[in-house]
């Protein structure tokens, strides 16, 4: 496939390959002292990030020249691969386990989340789906695949455990629903049983009802449950209005566990001060009505559906992880798109974007 650059949204391009390189220097900055302390290299997670930003920005400029039509005729497969991948981290000797949850798949000497993939495979499908069946969204047994699907891919993750991922993919259904043509009375029906199991699924986990517990008071365990939360917010409180300095946090000397992945914008807070976190919260806003815009100049339903799946698993990501760190939400491991440590998510968000990228191009041509 030869690649033509022209008409692509460069403001896009330009935003996302510079929150992916700003990622890249404050996961240096968050990780350089344990990396060196465990793995006896200061650079162990700056190298995969850079890995991650290149293969990431291949996958976006490919993507973003590949016919977004073609995704429509493997929904289902999609479907398939999504939630094939999600069994596998089950399989012994293919799943691996870390922290006591089995999230991740290896190959070799790779390994991936197989949840970070999932979530836009389910994308695909419900998009895909949704514009096939127009007419039936509106019953209530027309949305049940829909329904279905998301429903199975919900309960894999949290059978690794993955509470965090499950409640994203869980609201990004409901708000593909809303968008696909779902009546709000239908939606309803969905929601009300959803908000009972919520509680039910925390009480049941000792560890989540622990979690939940710091949450309402961190201080009461703060060698416990709530030492992560409380050490977060020392690191936001410490960041003050204009931050400490780049590279400059004293929280991630061992103090804020997670400090490179799930709670790097702790770390962001601290260094950049509110001024800093709250330019990064503008750039993300930004990013998300782009995604939006594009969906609504999009030629067809199936784009207006991909891309806005895309802005709301962006929004839905942001926003949760953001509360976690601030201490708005109960502490749960969610990474900060295109930020966090990690190849995975970085990659995919990335990907998706390149799709994003193809839907605009084409609404450009046609009009």
């Amino acid at each position: 496939m030869r690649l033509k650059f022209d008409g692509l949204n460069w403001p896009l391009v330009a935003l996302v390959i510079g929150l992916s390189l700003f990622g890249v220097v404050m996961v240096y900055s968050a990780s350089y002292f344990n990396a060196e302390r465990v793995y006896n290299d200061s650079l162990y997670f700056v190298k995969k990030q850079l890995v991650g930003v290149v293969l990431g920005a291949v996958a976006m400029f490919i993507l973003s020249q590949f016919d977004y039509h073609k995704l429509f005729r493997f929904r289902y497969i999609a479907l398939l691969i999504g939630v094939a991948l999600l069994l596998l981290v089950f399989v012994p000797h293919v799943g691996i386990e870390s922290y006591g949850a089995k999230r991740w798949i290896g190959v070799g000497g790779f390994s991936f989340q197989a949840s970070e993939v999932a979530k836009f495979c389910f994308i695909i499908f419900a998009a895909g789906y949704m514009v096939a069946n127009k007419d039936k969204m509106t019953s209530f047994t027309g949305a049940l695949p829909v329904l279905l699907a998301g429903g199975v891919i919900c309960g894999l993750i949290m059978l690794e455990p993955n509470m965090s991922i499950t409640i994203c993919v869980g609201v990004l259904l409901l708000c593909l629903l809303l968008f696909g043509g779902m009546r709000l009375k239908h939606l309803t029906l969905v929601i009300l049983p959803t908000l009972i199991l919520l509680p039910v699924l925390i009480i049941i986990e000792p560890y989540r009802l622990k979690r939940m517990l710091a949450f309402i008071d961190p201080w009461a365990s703060p060698r416990g449950e709530g030492f992560q939360l409380i050490q977060s917010l020392y690191s936001l409180g410490n960041g003050g209005w204009f931050g400490v300095g780049l590279f400059n946090s004293r929280q991630k000397y061992s103090f804020l566990p997670f400090s490179e992945s799930d709670f790097i914008f702790s770390i962001i807070g601290e260094e950049l001060g509110f001024v800093g976190a709250v330019c990064l919260i503008c750039v993300f806003v930004a990013l998300i009505i782009m995604c939006v815009k594009i969906a609504l100049h999009s030629i067809d339903r199936f784009g207006f559906l991909l891309s806005m799946g895309v802005a709301l698993i962006l929004a839905i990501q942001v926003l949760l992880n953001i509360a976690v760190v601030s201490g708005a939400v109960p502490p749960t491991g969610l990474p900060l798109p295109f930020i966090s440590a990690g190849s995975t998510s970085l990659v995919v968000f990335m990907s998706a974007i390149g799709v994003v990228l193809n839907i605009n191009k084409q609404s450009k041509i046609i009009n």
